[in-house]
């Protein structure tokens, strides 16, 4: 892996879990991959600096990539770029670059000013087909393709053909000539962290509104979404990438400056065993006892670390096509479980439990109940409790609430 370090110190501004191409919910361009063609993507910062660099994950490619040429500007409408802002990405001073099979590679630092919660557009040119693209499925924000090169186009509408997913992205890391901060939060988990369902390009996950939260209660830092719709905490997945315990550490461990994080998965884990769907194998039916155990690898991992971990309870799920009289009392008996170990547990449902139905969240129609909806996610925004306590402290998220 290429870190082409140099002497700015990086600091996280976005980042997404990377999966195995598949076929996903939604049509995309994974399988297929791209070849003389221009993919141009939207990501959302939660940081600042006056200097970029990204990064290209090839983690499930099974044969060199090679990129032709990429660029980075701030985000106008749509698939347009803001006048004046565009500039060109190298890797080691070069225009193009091969990243080996299962590898990532960094940018060189391009000038660029951004503030928190502005958007930036990059730009990939493959002249040469990739085959089957490293991709983030659902990431309800709009990626746009074009025929040719197409890096330096004037007009946004040459972009014609769009999907909702990310393709080779895994990170945008930002400097601005001061030392590294030392307070990244991750959210990780399954759909409810990764923003299922929610607004395509409205930036409603419950991790765009934990930022804006922290931000507004004047403790901004950066919140990286480390979510994977129907992750699972103790399997592989074709179709919902890595077991948690096996990307815990690319993931989350390895961010900039990551000093907590807030875990939330284990549903899947319960609910697939309950029904049968080609998408939901493997799909085991695994013990209260062995997702405890799961969840206490990911503690041993973070404390490890030095990173602070918030256990998420597994919310009410009543009305999901897989909950079962068997699920739910699995759910009932995981919760309690691994509270103990965990560095600070807490429930992100109450709020937002019905009170005389107390295995159902309120989410608003026509969102199913093991998703959320905006009034749910925003919920879930007010839950974890900010830190302002040195990382060395150890200290949890912040005071309950």
């Amino acid at each position: 892996m290429n870190d082409n370090t140099t002497s700015l110190s990086w600091n996280a501004g976005w980042a997404a879990a990377t999966q195995r191409p598949s076929e996903g919910f939604h049509k995309n361009w994974a399988q297929e991959g791209f070849a003389d063609q221009t993919v141009r993507q939207i990501v959302r910062v939660t940081g600042s600096g006056t200097s970029a660099r990204i990064k290209l994950s090839h983690r499930y490619g099974t044969a060199p990539l090679e990129l032709t040429g990429a660029t980075i500007a701030l985000a106008d409408k749509g698939a347009a770029e803001r006048a004046g802002s565009v500039r060109p990405l190298t890797f080691g001073g070069a225009r193009s670059v091969q990243v080996p099979a299962g590898e990532e590679i960094y940018s060189d630092a391009a000038e660029v000013h951004v503030a928190p919660f502005e958007s930036l557009t990059v730009s990939l040119y493959f002249a040469r087909p990739t085959g089957p693209a490293s991709f983030h499925a659902q990431a309800y924000a709009t990626t746009y393709r074009a025929a040719g090169d197409q890096l330096a186009a004037a007009d946004p509408a040459v972009f014609g053909e769009t999907t909702v997913s990310w393709y080779y992205l895994a990170a945008v890391e930002l400097a601005d000539g001061g030392p590294a901060r030392d307070d990244t939060v991750v959210v990780f988990g399954d759909s409810l962290t990764d923003g299922f369902a929610s607004t395509i390009d409205g930036n409603r996950r419950y991790s765009d509104a934990l930022a804006e939260r922290l931000a507004d209660q004047g403790t901004p830092r950066p919140v990286l979404n480390q979510g994977i719709g129907g992750n699972l905490l103790l399997n592989d997945s074709a179709w919902y990438g890595d077991r948690a315990g096996d990307r815990f550490r690319p993931d989350v461990l390895d961010q900039p400056g990551v000093r907590s994080v807030v875990v939330l998965v284990g549903l899947n884990d319960i609910g697939f065993s309950e029904i049968e769907l080609p998408t939901y194998r493997p799909n085991p039916d695994q013990s209260p006892a062995e997702l405890i155990a799961g969840y206490r690898e990911l503690i041993r991992q973070a404390r490890a670390a030095g990173v602070r971990i918030t256990g998420a309870t597994i919310m009410p799920f009543k009305g999901a096509e897989y909950h079962t009289p068997t699920a739910e009392a699995k759910r009932r008996e995981v919760n309690p479980g691994y509270a103990p170990r965990a560095s600070s547990m807490r429930s992100p449902t109450s709020p937002r439990r019905w009170p005389t139905r107390p295995t159902r969240t309120r989410c608003s129609p026509p969102t199913t109940a093991a998703t959320t909806s905006t009034r749910t996610t925003r919920a879930i925004a007010r839950w974890p409790p900010p830190s302002t306590s040195p990382r060395s402290d150890h200290a949890p998220l912040g005071p309950a609430m």
